[in-house]
């Protein structure tokens, strides 16, 4: 293909045509202009669901862009984390120091708004000038006698990726603070799930009918004081492995709560996600409970399917999100409603990740990772796509190429998991790929 940079050629692979395997986990190439986010967007997609914290930015005002609504996730009280502060340090601020600056910012805010603690976030200019967060988050947390938790998301340390890392690093500073707390029996956290248009709201209810108990959300409609008694859970159940895997596994070790990875999207790994769970309490009567759910709710969802099924019947899809294991659910869940998936990538995805995707999908199906614009319109043209799945830099590509989309990023604002959200996804594809627009575009 000639839009693919020649160093990227090894992470890009199409199955049963190329030779090599598949290249991953690498830092993106410079000029590649990929589709990943920095450090600190990713720190903050994690963190900014828990509602009853303050977030503040410690930085120029542009990186204020990355507020609540890229996430859009929900609370059911608090909506503190809906507010985007920053200290908007300025050409000044560049050449003295910032640490007055976000002293001031912290001190003035707690006072107004009694949060349960605060996140700050360190962003790239912040490592050039080298303030001291650090060690103003300590100061003002002695004195406001809450936790002020420094959250080093440098933008220019790596990538998204690595501002999960730091993210996780944040949280596990809080987690296990709340001692007295006395779990539940069959408690679990739900980890990397972040409530967008409340999905876990359903999931909860989904494990509450099968009796598991949820201590925390982490952290989709996260409370502070719910993240102090995660350490109390069973086992942890984690939905997004990228940004919440390098936590669960410091639970593990730390506090010797097991994780599972698994997925709620599409029929199959939502069962199997009830399944997992209540196999890992073996216990007869919840298995029972969930193999009931489970029946009651297709015995509804595969009629009303049937129709978008007739419909999609061979249409084809192209997937790039920005982790994997979503690819993985989005390839099953296109094949229930008819659809072949001939494009899927993702920003973060694992040799594991890529390898499942492999054994999934058909032969001359293209696998990217880490991928580009350029690159991306190249592959849906190639393979004369009928639907883009991705995010809010992924839509562009698809409008501009007259090609249905559907938004499966943390933009969105349906709810998608689960069963329910199964059908949505199903009646959003259908509305996408047969919209009558597309009758007056030229391919």
């Amino acid at each position: 293909m000639e839009r693919i940079i020649k160093e990227r050629s090894t992470q890009v692979h199409t199955i049963g045509t190329s030779v090599h395997d598949l290249d991953c986990e690498k830092k993106s190439l410079a000029g590649s202009v990929s589709q990943r986010a920095c450090v600190f967007c990713g720190s903050r997609v994690v963190l900014y669901p828990i509602a009853d914290a303050l977030h503040l930015i410690h930085g120029p005002i542009g990186c204020a862009a990355y507020t609540w609504d890229i996430r859009g996730a929900l609370s059911s009280g608090p909506q503190l984390h809906r507010l985007s502060f920053s200290t908007d340090l300025r050409e000044r601020d560049v050449v003295f120091g910032g640490e007055p600056k976000l002293y001031t910012a912290l001190t003035e805010l707690i006072e107004a708004y009694q949060p349960k603690a605060a996140f700050v976030y360190s962003t790239c200019i912040v490592g050039v000038i080298g303030d001291d967060v650090e060690a103003v988050c300590r100061k003002v947390s002695a004195e406001q006698k809450i936790d002020v938790l420094p959250v080093m998301a440098e933008g220019f340390k790596g990538t998204k990726k690595d501002g999960y890392k730091a993210a996780c690093d944040a949280l596990s500073k809080l987690v296990g603070t709340d001692n007295e707390f006395q779990a539940p029996p069959f408690s679990i956290n739900i980890l990397g799930d972040f409530n967008l248009a409340g999905e876990l709201w359903m999931l909860k209810e989904y494990y509450e009918k099968i009796g598991v108990n949820i201590i925390t959300g982490l952290t989709g409609d996260g409370r502070i004081n719910e993240i102090r008694q995660a350490h109390k859970a069973s086992i942890n159940v984690v939905q997004c492995s990228g940004s919440m895997m390098h936590l669960a596994k410091e639970m593990e070790e730390k506090y010797g709560i097991p994780f599972i990875k698994v997925s709620y999207f599409g029929i199959e790994d939502m069962a199997d996600a009830l399944y997992e769970v209540a196999g890992f309490f073996k216990n007869d009567e919840m298995l029972e409970k969930a193999r009931n759910l489970v029946s009651e709710e297709i015995k509804t969802l595969l009629p009303a399917l049937a129709p978008f099924k007739e419909k999609l019947q061979g249409k084809k899809a192209a997937i790039y999100v920005g982790g994997a294991f979503k690819a993985i659910s989005l390839v099953k869940a296109l094949r229930l409603i008819g659809m072949k998936t001939v494009m899927v990538g993702s920003q973060t995805g694992n040799k594991d990740d890529y390898n499942l995707l492999k054994k999934l999908c058909d032969e001359g199906t293209i696998i990217v990772d880490d991928s580009n614009p350029n690159e991306l319109s190249e592959f849906v043209k190639e393979k004369g796509v009928d639907l883009f799945i991705g995010g809010v830099k992924e839509r562009p590509i698809a409008y501009k190429l007259g090609i249905g989309f559907c938004d499966h990023n943390h933009e969105r604002k349906e709810a998608l998991a689960g069963f329910e959200g199964m059908l949505n996804f199903a009646n959003e594809v259908y509305a996408s790929v047969t919209s009558p627009v597309w009758k007056f575009f030229k391919r």
